[in-house]
């Protein structure tokens, strides 16, 4: 009583009157406490002691002291740490203060239970200033949940959650129990206790809450898994062993077929789960009905493949093993079975294929292919597959399918039985006119293997009949292919080449005349036909097969015919006004893309059979009437002809004319051609007007080899005067393009040529006509004080 008496000092002695005066107060208290927060520790709990004594109900002076003496353990431990470590006397201090500590919170929270804050804070106390109170820490946290309301659970299991998650010292089954106790208020967290319970191994509790989830069909995973996921994570539960639970094999098994039907796209995975929960549980049979079963269920080949693969490597483990034993009757047996295991899978994965698609003409073949030589076999799975595939769906040439079919039996030697099947076939309502051609084709051909020719002729008669005067569309898809087969160009050609090979002319004329009849007929039928002609010297009725082909296409498809028809027509030698008519009918709607080589060829008939006058004046009506990218070369033709015939002067108002209507490119062209002309005639002036014209085509900086020729030109056959002139026009050319916004991309890079250029021209010393004087290639000139010419006229005397 001493000891406390003596804390009570001088200057408290106000706040104790104070509070003698008003027993019953707690502001009193309050400034009592407040005026000693300074004191020592000591000093201070003895206050506060005093005041929690007097207001056992008081949260806020609870609270407070509470916090004081938490805050107190805290400095203490820090205190004692900064002192090189904790000697005896220190630690057991501090564990004394820790345990007066809590029992305080005991104290405080028996009057103030409804105080989730104190529960908090004496729970955070204890996890941190007492880890190792396990059973002591627990059922502080079941004495909190006990004493609050539901509504404020929520503010102590995150701290219990915590406690069963990272505390180090707790059990797997209070961290269990802890977890599930959770669920039941916090039901969205049954994902997150599923994992820790995976985590603890407790595989059939967590085994439950997934089957349960599940089960609920509006249950919607607050981690965003899906419920195929779900479905894994139930499934690889069951299926790995596990050392402290066995699941039962009925559950097992109900559970995977059930995800098996939920979701068929996984059936592969699943399966094969189910098979591996029997193998680790050493029932080998039954995980073989598991892997027939998958074989013969499933509907893809990624699913397929994951089972058989996953059978494959169980039974080669078994081998294996029983090798390791030496168990030879055992390992006999499974050897046999693991290779018909093996056989079997190309007819399994056929299987899979046409379970997929049963019109898929291809895996019908190859399941075929599979028999071997097996005929009862193939002959079943042709049947099969006639019967199945609906022709309009068939993916796939279903025609080859019944060539396939009937070539059995002819390499087998039954003709007839093939036959058959050729006739059914043709009946068939395939998806283009093409594949029913085909098979007549087909049909035709093993005739001919057969040597039975005149049954191939009478199959192809049959195959290309139709109405006299047919108006069926070949592309109408309305119609049935067997209605539109008649106009089909491959089969009429068939037909063509098999009697021509085999029959006579009188036997190929009607064929052909019923192509044209039917309207049908392409360039190369005509052609074919009017060669057979030609070769049994029918030349006429070949010259009217080529016409009646020209009646049928117009340009520019009759081009071709037209081509052949007129170098016949000359190689027949044709009297030359016929020749002339069929020129003029050939040139009178011929496109200018297309007409050169007829102008030209019209050219060379004249020059050979007719008059060298009427071929100048066609050459003339080529370069009027050709395309314009044609127009250069059929101007040169020309002048060339007219050379060969009247002498090179004779090409001057030709060149004149081909200046004058081509475009600035090609004039440029054939303007430097005309020059050359001209040198080799000696008309100097001449030359020197044209090099005047040409210019204003050629940049100097851009046709150096142009102003280089002129330069040449004028060293050896100017003057001091004509070269003057030349240079004058060249800086007038070089004006003219800086005008031009092309110059920039052209811009040359030697910018001092210029004024070498102008020295040149201002003293021109040394200059002697027809002697060498070479000036650079490079030659530029500064533009400043030049004037623009006038247009140079080409006007040149004769």
């Amino acid at each position: 009583m001493s000891t406390e008496l003596s804390l009570i000092q001088e200057d408290d002695i106000l706040y104790e009157q104070e509070i003698l005066k008003q027993p019953g107060e707690l502001g009193p208290w309050l400034r009592y406490l407040e005026f000693t927060a300074d004191a020592p520790i000591s000093k201070r709990i003895f206050v506060f002691e005093r005041a929690c004594d007097l207001f056992k109900r008081s949260y806020k002076l609870w609270k407070m002291y509470l916090d004081i003496r938490v805050d107190y353990v805290a400095r203490s431990h820090a205190w004692i740490l900064s002192q090189q470590g904790l000697n005896e006397f220190s630690r057991e201090q501090l564990k004394s203060e820790i345990e007066k500590v809590d029992r305080l919170y005991v104290k405080a929270l028996v009057l103030l239970n409804k105080m989730p804050r104190l529960w908090q804070d004496y729970l955070e106390y204890l996890l941190r200033w007492k880890p190792h109170s396990i059973t002591h820490i627990r059922h502080t946290f079941d004495n909190a949940l006990r004493a609050l309301p539901l509504s404020q659970h929520h503010r102590i299991w995150p701290l219990y959650i915590n406690f069963a998650n990272r505390h180090a010292h707790i059990s797997s089954a209070t961290a269990k129990n802890i977890w599930l106790r959770y669920i039941l208020f916090f039901p969205d967290e049954t994902e997150n206790c599923i994992e820790q319970l995976i985590d603890l191994e407790y595989y059939e509790q967590a085994s439950q809450l997934l089957t349960k989830l599940l089960n609920n069909p509006n249950y919607v995973s607050v981690k965003g898994k899906s419920r195929h996921q779900l479905w894994e994570e139930l499934a690889d539960i069951l299926v790995v062993p596990h050392d402290n639970w066995k699941p039962d094999s009925f559950y097992v098994e109900r559970v995977i077929k059930s995800g098996i039907k939920r979701y068929p796209d996984q059936k592969g995975k699943l399966c094969v789960q189910l098979a591996t929960y029997w193998i680790n549980n050493g029932n080998f049979e039954k995980a073989r009905d598991v892997f027939e079963q998958g074989l013969e269920d499933v509907k893809t080949v990624r699913d397929f493949s994951q089972i058989f693969d996953s059978y494959c490597e169980f039974e080669e483990s078994l081998i294996a093993k029983l090798m390791d034993e030496e168990e030879q009757g055992d390992l006999d047996r499974l050897m046999e079975s693991f290779e018909q295991l093996m056989d079997r899978r190309p007819f399994m994965i056929n299987s899979v294929l046409l379970e997929q698609n049963p019109n898929n003409v291809v895996e019908w073949e190859k399941r075929a292919g599979l028999w071997g030589s097996s005929m009862d076999q193939v002959v079943q799975t042709y049947e099969k597959a006639i019967e199945t595939i609906v022709p309009k769906k068939a993916s796939g040439k279903l025609y080859q399918l019944w060539t396939n079919y009937a070539k059995l039996y002819e390499k087998a030697g039954d003709l007839s039985t093939a036959r058959i099947i050729f006739d059914k076939a043709t009946k068939v309502p395939y998806k283009s006119v093409n594949e029913l051609c085909d098979l007549w084709i087909e049909w035709a051909e093993m005739e001919l293997r057969s040597e039975n020719l005149d049954g191939a002729i009478k199959i192809m008669e049959t195959a290309t009949k139709g109405p006299k005067n047919s108006k069926v569309d070949y592309f109408d898809e309305s119609l049935s292919p067997q209605e539109r087969l008649h106009k089909s160009m491959k089969l009429w050609s068939f037909y063509v080449d098999l009697v021509e090979s085999i029959g006579t002319l009188e036997e190929v004329k009607p064929i052909y005349d019923r192509i044209f009849e039917l309207k049908i007929g392409t360039t190369l039928t005509i052609v074919n036909y009017a060669n057979l002609l030609e070769e049994n010297n029918y030349f006429e009725e070949a010259f009217k097969v080529y016409e009646r082909g020209i009646e049928m296409f117009s340009y520019p498809i009759s081009f071709e015919i037209w081509n052949i028809y007129l170098q016949k027509a000359i190689k027949r030698k044709l009297g030359i006004e016929r020749l002339r008519d069929l020129f003029e009918q050939a040139l009178e709607d011929c496109p200018s893309k297309l007409c050169k080589p007829l102008y030209l060829l019209y050219g060379k008939l004249e020059e050979e059979r007719g008059l060298v006058s009427n071929a100048i004046k066609i050459y003339e009506r080529a370069t009027k009437a050709v395309d314009n990218k044609d127009k250069l070369e059929t101007y040169r033709y020309y002048i060339a002809r007219v050379a060969e015939n009247f002498g090179l002067p004779g090409t001057r108002p030709i060149f004149q004319t081909a200046i004058d209507n081509l475009n600035d490119h090609d004039a440029n062209i054939i303007g430097q051609e005309f020059i050359k002309i001209e040198e080799k005639l000696g008309e100097i002036d001449r030359v020197r007007v044209l090099y005047g014209f040409l210019s204003q085509f050629n940049d100097p900086r851009t046709n150096e080899e142009f102003w280089s020729k002129w330069d040449q030109f004028e060293v050896m056959h100017g003057s001091e005067d004509t070269y003057k002139e030349m240079l004058r026009i060249k800086r007038s050319v070089i004006a003219q393009f800086n005008t031009d916004a092309n110059y920039l991309a052209a811009k040359v890079s030697d910018n001092n040529s210029m004024s070498r250029l102008d020295k040149q021209t201002a003293s021109p010393i040394g200059f002697v006509a027809s002697e060498t004087l070479q000036p650079s290639k490079s030659e530029a000139i500064d533009t400043n004080d030049v004037e623009n010419p006038d247009a140079i006229d080409i006007e040149i005397e004769d």
